[in-house]
């Protein structure tokens, strides 16, 4: 029988559960940056506790004078920077939500985010601020922009919404972030206070042997902090065991071990796709050469994972988790599977199924969908409060009492996961959700394009890549009309998310309702090293637009 844990030292705000943390660890360093970072950010290389608890009350004060406060939505453009976390605790101590921004996106696509959460407000960085000027005026509202700080921004800000009041403080929204749908548009997944902590306690004690050790611990995460992996599962456990948590913006291949050796860190995260470029090096006598305890994360190619560990001594340990869940599974016992997919157990509280199309459970190694609850009497606790202006798609979520997940799962007699296949018709590329859909809609609007299906294809570095099918305008289209079509996707679609791979085809197989039926497309799989007829690789296109030189500001 699985034992129902609710935290009972819940605090009305991750703020509160922050600032309870500072008193107990005042010394202890929160935030640690390797040198480099520190530099380029112009920012310490260590913050203690007590230090960020100040700084977050300074923050706070600015946007309080400015009258952003209870309810209202203020957007975040500060990428993996120390600046984020702090401005995220500076609103939450206000009532205030954050919205993460992902700097990668288009202006269009900024622009849709401001519009869908009604934000009041947009602190950027300053290299950011020509991105996001461009992103409110396709807003067609007048979005006051601050340059790193709120103390630029109007003392009366115009306030378009506000979240309505709520009978728990716990439950007042702290963060609204964005992931991809299967309807073409990202949906907004509210997360409440409570959600934070709950995603930070559950991190912070997988297991006894894995509980993060006050003042010892330094978890380097090269996550997004506009994913709920960094900014509330990491960072929420970090909070709750005082232990510190190690910014080093993007992955970097090539700084990866020096930065771990000189951040002192005992613990990282990684997707998929970092694995295997870490094991492309080429082997030396340093290899283990490092104060590395562990590896959390997921995606990791059963191969790579055996090598990785032989190579570097170090064990990984594959998560599964969603947005909307806030917690997940882990493989934190032994046997952990390291050849095969698994991924992972639930813990204390928190509980799984696998269900037949019908709703019915499936059996012991069945393939169904994987769909979880917290146990108890609210099977919601802990998850996102829901799809921020779209309750009809919320409650289709939890059909039956369940969150339906869309992933494809087996589970063993001892209780362990295997990822199978994704339902969902998303597309899984280094960690981001790209819905298929909404590539599909840039597509089509081109001129050259009649007919398009877009779909998952493997990829040996990134998990997935995207696929488009196209049925051209022009029967004698090639591979320079294909390039030509990657490259102009990308004027409205963030780069990872523009096709990988074209194939041109005369027609797509539909159903009598005129629906594609995409598994026909490639019935016994699409094989990159031999990709077929009028398939053009245009992977080599797909490059992150370098950021707009910096005037020389600099801000926390």
């Amino acid at each position: 029988m699985t034992v129902v844990i609710h935290d009972t030292r819940e605090f009305p705000s991750v703020y509160d559960f922050f600032a309870d943390s500072a008193a107990r660890h005042g010394t202890h360093p929160f935030l640690i940056l390797p040198g480099r970072c520190a530099r380029e950010w112009a920012f310490p290389a260590s913050l203690s506790y007590a230090e960020a608890l100040a700084e977050v009350n300074r923050l706070a004060g600015l946007y309080a004078a400015r009258g952003l406060t209870d309810g209202c939505t203020v957007a975040l453009a500060l990428d993996s920077r120390p600046s984020h976390l702090l401005h995220y605790l500076a609103l939450n101590k206000l009532g205030a939500c954050s919205v993460p921004l992902n700097a990668e996106l288009t202006p269009n696509e900024q622009a849709y985010v401001l519009t869908h959460a009604r934000c009041a407000a947009v602190i950027a960085l300053p290299e950011l601020v020509p991105l996001m000027t461009r992103a409110v005026a396709q807003t067609g509202r007048d979005i006051p922009i601050a340059s790193g700080s709120p103390a630029a921004l109007p003392h009366d800000p115009q306030i378009p919404w506000r979240f309505g009041p709520v009978p728990d403080p716990a439950l007042r929204p702290a963060a609204i972030l964005y992931t991809s749908g299967t309807t073409g548009k990202p949906k907004g997944c509210v997360l409440s206070n409570r959600y934070a902590q709950a995603s930070g306690r559950y991190y912070a004690a997988p297991s006894p042997a894995l509980t993060l050790r006050t003042g010892a611990d330094r978890v380097m995460n090269p996550l997004p902090l506009f994913h709920m992996n960094a900014l509330m599962m990491t960072a929420g456990g970090v909070i709750e065991r005082g232990a510190a948590l190690v910014l080093q913006g993007r992955f970097s291949l090539s700084h990866w071990w020096a930065d771990l050796a000189e951040t002192g860190a005992t613990r990282f995260h990684y997707l998929g796709l970092m694995i295997p470029a870490l094991l492309a090096r080429p082997p030396t006598h340093h290899d283990r050469d490092h104060g590395v305890l562990t590896g959390f994360g997921a995606g990791v190619d059963p191969g790579a994972h055996v090598a990785f560990e032989e190579r570097f001594g170090i064990p990984l340990h594959e998560v599964w988790g969603m947005t909307e869940t806030g917690r997940g599974l882990s493989v934190v016992e032994e046997p952990r599977h390291v050849d095969s997919r698994a991924c992972g157990r639930p813990g204390p509280g928190f509980e799984v199924r696998i269900a037949r199309e019908d709703g019915t459970e499936a059996a012991t190694g069945e393939a169904g969908e994987l769909q979880a609850r917290t146990t108890g009497t609210d099977p919601r606790w802990g998850f996102f409060s829901g799809y921020l202006h779209d309750p009809q798609a919320t409650e289709a979520a939890w059909d039956g009492g369940w969150f339906h997940t869309g992933d494809i799962c087996t589970r063993a007699p001892d209780g362990m996961v295997f990822f199978v296949d994704r339902r969902k018709n998303i597309v899984r590329r280094s960690g981001e959700n790209i819905s298929s859909a909404e590539v599909e809609a840039v597509l089509s609007a081109l001129p050259e394009v009649a007919q398009v299906a877009v779909l998952a294809v493997p990829d040996a570095m990134r998990d997935e890549e995207v696929m488009a099918c196209i049925v051209p305008v022009d029967p004698a289209a090639d591979e320079s009309t294909a390039r030509d079509i990657c490259t102009r996707s990308q004027e409205r679609l963030a780069h990872f998310k523009a096709p990988g791979w074209l194939r041109f085809v005369d027609e797509l197989p539909v159903t009598s309702t005129q629906k594609v039926q995409k598994h026909l497309i490639f019935p016994d799989g699409f094989d990159p090293g031999n990709p077929g007829p009028r398939t053009h690789d245009c992977r080599a296109l797909k490059r992150r637009p370098p950021l707009p030189e910096t005037t020389g500001q600099t801000s926390r």
